[in-house]
């Protein structure tokens, strides 16, 4: 198995395991939010912001892994 096949296998496997990452930690963290929520409605705002950059640390990374995975299918 040469380079360029093994690329083609690997690139959208990665991508695949870091959307199925990140949606599990998308979930994860509005589960956690949710239910801290449910148990004091009084920190909702604050809590609503922290959790919105958190998922967009999260989704980042997926974005980044995206990006990668273009960059090396021009190597194929």
């Amino acid at each position: 198995m040469d380079s360029k096949t093994a690329l083609s296998l690997v690139l959208p496997l990665s991508l695949g395991l870091a959307a199925f990452g990140g949606s599990l930690g998308l979930g994860l963290a509005v589960f956690g939010a949710l239910s801290s929520m449910g148990r004091q409605p009084e920190i909702t705002n604050k809590l609503l912001m922290n959790m919105t950059i958190g998922c967009a640390f999260i989704e980042s990374i997926t974005i980044y892994v995206l990006v990668v995975v273009f960059i090396l299918m021009g190597k194929i």
